[in-house]
Parts: structure tokens; C-alpha cells; sequence
């Protein structure tokens, strides 16, 4: 699950000596609003439609526009979920990918992250999701596991995130191997925990946009 393994190789990059214009018509055909800039094998920044439209000269190079984003970059030997990380920091679809010399080697998309992310946490496969919100001190994986798993079910995976409701709690969202949560719910609260949210699958994901909106969902976004 390292960055290169998901670096788009359909998406090249730009030079600073590349004209406006010819960035405009890369967009076009890749259908894109952003692409990498490189000079001399270094990651420059990203060239964005909305930059272009405001320079408003299909003659001008890069190399006389200022960049956006010149940070958005992750080494090639970092988890995906970093390449998530920087693309939400920057607001940006994709992100470059460089080896330990600042080497340019690529960029990776959103849309392949979110893949490569909900292949990792088990959104594909069937069950049901629960969302619980406590403290930090009282949040322990295994003994939440352990009354799960009274119920015959099992954590398929699990995510943290702060409780936008509450400042001082965390929501932890599970991902359980069924769908029939009632008597998992009615356990985890006879135990004391506070359950606020629950998500019964009903059909196996067969589509990128089912798994992207069943990723938001798991996250809560």
C-alpha cells in the first residue's frame, strides 16, 4: 500500500518551459483540471485550470506563472492513506510522488487513493457498520472486539475521528463482518458504550462510485 504502487502513469507532467496553451490542451484530452509541473527532474508545483484562465495567454510559459501547491507531494515509500492526507491539506485531485533525492516519479489521483483506501479498510465486503462516540481514555480496540466477537461477529476494520459534536470525545466507526446489528448494538450499550449511528448493507459494492460514496459514508464525511 505504498505510494508508487498507484502512481498514474496516463498523467504526465508539465515543463516550465511548456507554453499555457499546451497545458490547457493536455487538460482537455486527459480530462483533468490539474496536472504536474517538473524542471530538471523536480517537482514544481501543479498548473490548475483556474490558473490559467486568469494568466488569459495561451503564449506564456510556466516558468512565468506561480504554481499551485509546491508541497503536495509524498515520498514513493509512504502508505496511501498519507497520499489522502496531503490531498485534503491541499485541496487538490492528485498528488506527486517523489523518491528520496526529490526525484519527480509521478502523481497518484484521489480516485485511485479512495480505491486503494477502501480495498484496505474492507468496504467492498459485506456487513454492517457502527459508530460509536466515547473518550479517549475509555477507547479500547480489544475490548470492543471482545464483546463484538461475544456476538459471533467480527471487526473487519476500524477508524477514528474526532466527534465534530462533542470536542472532547472521538467517534470510532466499525466495519463488522454482519449485517444484523441489533443484538451487537443492544451488547455494546448493556457495556456502556454509546452507539450514534449504524449502516446495515444490504448488496455487495459493484462500482467505483458505490465504493466512494460507501467510503464517505464509512468515514462520515
Amino acid at each position: 500500500m505504498q505510494a508508487y504502487e498507484f502512481v498514474n502513469n496516463l498523467i504526465p507532467p508539465l515543463k516550465l518551459t511548456d507554453k499555457v496553451g499546451k497545458a490547457l490542451s493536455w487538460m482537455e484530452e486527459i480530462r483533468t483540471d490539474v496536472l504536474p509541473v517538473i524542471h530538471n527532474g523536480h517537482f514544481m508545483g501543479l498548473i490548475t485550470d483556474e490558473i490559467i484562465y486568469e494568466a488569459n495567454d495561451p503564449e506564456m510559459t510556466l516558468d512565468m506563472i506561480e504554481l499551485s501547491a509546491p508541497t503536495n507531494f509524498v515520498y514513493l515509500d509512504r502508505h496511501i492513506y498519507e497520499v489522502l492526507r496531503v490531498s485534503a491539506e491541499n485541496h487538490n485531485g492528485m498528488v506527486a510522488v517523489i523518491d528520496r533525492d526529490m526525484v519527480y516519479q509521478g502523481v497518484v489521483t484521489v480516485e485511485d487513493a479512495i480505491t486503494a483506501f477502501t480495498d484496505s479498510i474492507s468496504i467492498q465486503s459485506e456487513g454492517g457498520v457502527l459508530t460509536l462516540s466515547m473518550f479517549m481514555t475509555d477507547y479500547s480496540l480489544y475490548d470492543i472486539a471482545r464483546i463484538v466477537e461475544s456476538e459471533n461477529a467480527k471487526i473487519l476494520s476500524s477508524f477514528i475521528s474526532g466527534d465534530p459534536l462533542d470536542d472532547s470525545k472521538i467517534k470510532v466507526t466499525l466495519k463488522l463482518d454482519k449485517k444484523e446489528l441489533r443484538y451487537i448494538k443492544a451488547t455494546l450499550e448493556r457495556f456502556g458504550y454509546r452507539v450514534i449511528d449504524q449502516y446495515q448493507e444490504e448488496t455487495v459494492i459493484s462500482s467505483d462510485q458505490d465504493r466512494i460514496g460507501n467510503l464517505l459514508r464509512f468515514l462520515d464525511i
